[in-house]
């Protein structure tokens, strides 16, 4: 009995020893994986949790650093570096874009905004009618006593020779110190453009020229595209109030017509000194034109000859609103700050007005207004 009492014994103690192994086993391999899985939280955080000690821990050689929490003063100065390493970046960048503009000097895809000159206009105002009849000899009245009428007078200042010689003749510009003129002549800054289609006299381009002014004259009659001659450029243009159709020049090659502004535009051209015209007949629609598209802002003084013995170019309506028409655009230069300083009828040219003789007024006026408040 005793022998199988002792051999019980020593079954329940291998059997208590083997589960006392099991357990062990088991809390060594959960301790390990929570010492794995603490491990990989870590890694997975990029650095090692902070001691309570808030001392940096020390393991295997090699010593890490607690990571500490930064203060309200210390996030605004990292938030003040990274906005200043973001400005910094910024002017870094538009350095870097000036200087590829100067390595590469092709224009963009825009072009830059030109904010001396205003908005397109769809139609210009018209004036009230001279009488409540609207009759065409009250309608005359009143636009030949504007045209013949100068409202500023001009006095020659101190200027070279070959300017006062474009202050004379059927065609003048107004010289007075008191405008910008005389002192664009003296810094040799003028430009002057003049329209013409197979024009004879240049007699003021040429003065103008000699007195050191940039002189374009714009011809459609010319053989050659551009021409230099007698310190003038002559280039083979005619002024419109439309651009021409693509297909029609493709068409005709040797025909080419712009509108004023697409000209300044093409040239690289802001302001024109004077800007003189002799386009027979088709003053009326060009001029409504720089009026629409505010060119004349660009003009500093203008010279135009007036054809009186019909409508012109597309005008339409019959005689007192031609007539009123005609008044309105010349009032639209007054509003642009121009003002009448010379007023020449043309002997030579017959008495006709809209085909008839109306208050023996001559059928052309060559006329100059300037600018008041042009400042180039």
């Amino acid at each position: 009995m005793n022998r199988t009492h002792k051999q019980l014994w020593t079954g329940s103690g291998k059997e208590s020893l083997s589960k006392g192994l099991v357990l062990r086993a088991c809390i060594l391999l959960t301790a390990l994986c929570v010492c794995v899985h603490v491990y990989l939280e870590r890694g997975w955080r990029g650095a090692p949790a902070p001691l309570a000690s808030g001392r940096p821990a020390q393991g295997r050689g090699q010593q890490t650093r607690a990571k500490r929490v930064p203060s309200e003063p210390d996030r605004d100065l990292t938030l003040k570096r990274r906005v200043s390493y973001v400005r910094t970046l910024r002017k870094d960048g538009l350095a870097q874009k000036r200087e590829d503009d100067r390595r590469d000097p092709s224009p963009s895809c825009c072009p830059p905004l030109r904010p001396h000159r205003k908005s397109p206009r769809w139609h210009i105002d018209l004036e009230p009618w001279a009488s409540e009849n609207h009759s065409l000899e009250d309608e005359a009245r009143r636009f030949l006593d504007y045209i013949t009428t100068p409202q500023v007078s001009c006095v020659s200042g101190d200027t070279e020779d070959a300017a006062r010689e474009g202050s004379e003749g059927p065609w003048a510009v107004c010289l007075d110190p008191k405008y910008s003129l005389s002192h664009r002549i003296h810094s040799k800054h003028c430009r002057v453009y003049s329209l013409g289609l197979g024009v004879d006299d240049r007699s003021l381009e040429r003065s103008l020229a000699r007195a050191g002014c940039e002189v374009h004259c714009f011809d459609p009659s010319l053989k050659k595209p551009h021409l230099q001659q007698a310190e003038m450029w002559l280039h083979r243009l005619s002024v419109d109030w439309r651009d021409p159709n693509p297909a029609i020049v493709a068409q005709h090659q040797h025909a080419n017509t712009k509108k004023l502004a697409t000209i300044l535009n093409d040239f690289g051209h802001r302001q024109v000194d004077v800007l003189k015209a002799d386009m027979e007949s088709a003053e009326w629609k060009i001029l409504e034109n720089m009026v629409l598209e505010g060119v004349l802002d660009s003009v500093g003084q203008l010279l135009l000859e007036l054809h009186l013995h019909w409508a012109g170019f597309e005008v339409g309506g019959d005689d007192p609103s031609v007539v009123r028409y005609w008044f309105s655009l010349l009032k639209e230069l007054e509003h642009a700050n121009f003002r009448l300083f010379r007023s020449r009828s043309d002997p030579t040219k017959p008495r006709l007005f809209l085909h008839k003789n109306v208050l023996n007024a001559s059928s052309a006026y060559t006329l100059g207004w300037v600018n008041t408040q042009w400042k180039p």
